[in-house]
């Protein structure tokens, strides 16, 4: 049994990757990860760009596509020829779960981010397009991607919400999730149980902001102590804050009702976990956030790291009133939490669109090189 197992079997915190490539699909490497317990996929337009920018095994395919599709066109082709590949792949997974696990994810296009109704349209044709019991079509947790998550949930569809940053906006999804299943029961839905959801709350990259920070208000790296010493500890704190506001909210008369339908818990989802300060242990975002009904997806480096020296004990929820203290005396120091999520997602939808950007463009530049004139951007 490896620690991957160990973290399910033993703790409830299924284990995910933060990684899709087509050479791991053919390879096998992805069915290993698979049988040393690896129990779901997120992937999202970074990780795409990576994947297709770095191997030759899209060549072929995109190849084909050109000159009948457009560049944006025959990305998605690209993607959702991995998607599906990987949702066969986890199929006996989802169905031996119960539809607990096995999932993978799909983002919509990172220019929709604050556009609600073109990202409910995107959202409903990935899921006709994929028409799969094991996808989950990522919505951004902007202020219009919550918006298009309680329409999307209200239709039946099941939705992963990433880019959260900030408690209250994690408020906000849960809320988004609840009042959907309660509009999706309302219009006649008698079981709610093909409505599956995770809310991935972004870690590492809150640390990076916070630290970045508190050096700014110690007077630089070498400043006040006091202050410096409070590096390294506002994501994990905050956190465990979310693992609690999720316990209490999935409890009570609301969610009793929901849960009698046949609802289903929309667990939180650690993403960003490899660690970004190379001062910072490396299982950092692991290690510390391991709890029942929850997911920690992870790259395949903090992945190889947990199997090789990982520590599975119930760490989230070991010690509510130190987060707290945490968190309060971050304030105190100056720390303003709200605009520090609202940078950040700012920042991840940035950093999402500009990777695909430049990946259409060198999609481009190959069709291109391929000698084929591209017809034009297609809609995606």
């Amino acid at each position: 049994m490896t620690t991957l197992h160990q973290m399910y079997e033993q703790q409830g915190q299924s284990p995910w990757l933060d990684n899709l490539r087509r050479d791991w699909l053919q390879g096998g490497r992805l069915a290993e990860l698979l049988d040393l317990g690896v129990r779901g996929i997120t992937s999202n337009p970074t990780i795409f760009a990576k994947a297709i920018e770095s191997e030759d095994s899209y060549d072929e395919q995109f190849r084909s596509l050109l000159p009948g599709s457009g560049i944006e066109d025959a990305y998605w082709e690209l993607v959702v020829k991995d998607i599906e590949d990987a949702l066969g792949l986890l199929a006996p997974l989802h169905r031996d779960s119960g539809g607990g696990d096995g999932f993978v994810s799909l983002e919509v296009a990172p220019s929709l981010a604050h556009d609600e109704e073109a990202t409910v349209a995107s959202a409903r044709a990935l899921h006709r397009r994929i028409h799969r019991p094991n996808l989950l079509v990522k919505v951004p947790a902007t202020r219009e991607g919550v918006a298009a998550v309680r329409r999307l949930v209200g239709e039946g569809h099941s939705i992963n919400v990433t880019l959260i940053f900030g408690l209250e906006r994690y408020a906000e999804v849960i809320e988004a999730y609840l009042s959907g299943l309660e509009a999706l029961a309302a219009s006649g839905t008698e079981d709610l149980s093909g409505v599956h959801s995770v809310a991935s709350f972004f870690v590492s990259r809150v640390d990076t902001e916070v630290d970045r920070r508190l050096e700014e208000l110690a007077g630089g790296p070498a400043g006040d102590k006091d202050i410096l010493e409070q590096r390294g500890r506002a994501a994990v704190a905050q956190a465990q804050a979310a693992y609690r506001i999720f316990r209490s909210t999935f409890a009570g008369p609301r969610w009793e009702a929901l849960a009698a339908r046949g609802a289903r818990l929309q667990r939180p989802l650690w993403a960003s976990t490899s660690t970004k300060n190379p001062s910072y242990p490396d299982l950092l975002y692991v290690d510390t956030l391991i709890g029942p009904d929850t997911v920690n997806t992870m790259p395949d480096q903090t992945i190889d790291a947990l199997l090789d020296h990982g520590t599975v004990a119930r760490t989230l929820d070991a010690g509510p009133a130190t987060a707290e203290s945490v968190l309060e005396r971050l304030a105190a120091t100056g720390i303003d939490f709200a605009d520090v999520a609202a940078t950040l997602e700012d920042e991840g939808v940035h950093s999402f669109a500009k990777s695909f950007d430049e990946l259409i463009q060198k999609l481009t530049d190959k069709a291109a090189s391929f000698g084929v004139r591209s017809p034009g951007v297609g809609a995606g």
